[in-house]
């Protein structure tokens, strides 16, 4: 740059320019943090009943509409014109919609997956074969914490047309163990062991009551099922407890789980050996 062209440039930034630029800065960053702060409010007060994704798509809207509105103002302001602005960005919309048709339909599975209400976050949920705890719902995808701590995020358009399963949905859940006792057991005891156990775990809930159910007469034993009710907090101690007193229980009393056994007979061989 020479002379000539530096000493325009600084005739160029003017004390009222100068000015200008900094009124305008300095209303771009209040209102910026207005618009945060209206976001805050409504989350807290208009938003009370909402679930907690709503919530977070509500703020999003309110500040990416705020930041929006700043910088047209903020463009106007620098003297650029609104038409050929809004013009450009009609035809840069219709490029970026013609290459983005995915993106838009993540948004729109996202919207529905918001007004469903299927799980919220902090859930625990089954998504296709993906199984973890929902870590944020957003405009275009879905994020899982699995529980061996790995990060999963799963576009909206996929989950929409996945069968969903809230693992913890309801406040309470039951934990069913299909059992098999041998045949020369005495089931009336078996029966009484396992109805001890649910009544001395302190995590087994009374209501609703524990379930036992004969099912069927097996290849190598009767088959039943014993069932129990808990809190969906206690998921890891109930089923660890239960388990172990169940093991615990049918060895002092003499109850036999038995396994799968297949028997092979043989043919006999004196035959061929003569024959050979």
């Amino acid at each position: 740059m020479t002379g000539i062209d530096f000493d325009q440039f600084l005739a160029y930034f003017t004390t009222d320019k100068v000015m200008h630029v900094l009124r305008i800065f300095l209303f771009a960053l209040a209102s910026y943090l207005l618009v945060r702060m209206i976001a805050v409010i409504v989350r807290r007060t208009l938003t009370k009943n909402a679930s907690e994704q709503s919530k977070v798509l509500i703020h999003k809207m309110i500040i990416y509409t705020g930041v929006a509105i700043i910088l047209i103002v903020v463009l106007n302001s620098f003297g650029v014109s609104l038409s050929a602005l809004l013009g450009a960005a009609g035809v840069l919309g219709v490029a970026l919609g013609i290459a983005s048709q995915k993106s838009l339909g993540n948004v729109i599975s996202g919207l529905f997956l918001v007004s469903d209400r299927t799980f919220e976050v902090g859930d625990a949920v089954k998504i296709g074969s993906f199984v973890g705890v929902v870590h944020s719902l957003d405009l275009l995808s879905v994020k899982l914490r699995t529980f061996d701590n790995t990060f999963i995020r799963i576009p909206n358009d996929q989950i929409i047309s996945t069968e969903i399963t809230n693992i913890t949905r309801f406040p309470i859940r039951r934990m069913d163990f299909n059992l098999r006792v041998a045949y020369s057991a005495d089931l009336e005891l078996a029966r009484d062991l396992l109805l001890d156990i649910a009544e001395k775990n302190p995590l087994c809930l009374r209501e609703p009551e524990p379930f036992f159910l004969f099912k069927e007469f097996g290849s190598s034993g009767i088959e039943f099922l014993f069932a129990i009710w808990f809190e969906k907090s206690s998921y890891v101690a109930v089923k660890n407890s239960v388990f172990l007193s169940i093991r615990q229980a049918f060895a002092e009393h003499d109850i036999e789980i038995p396994i799968m056994q297949v028997k092979v007979w043989y043919p006999e061989t004196e035959g061929r050996e003569a024959a050979l």
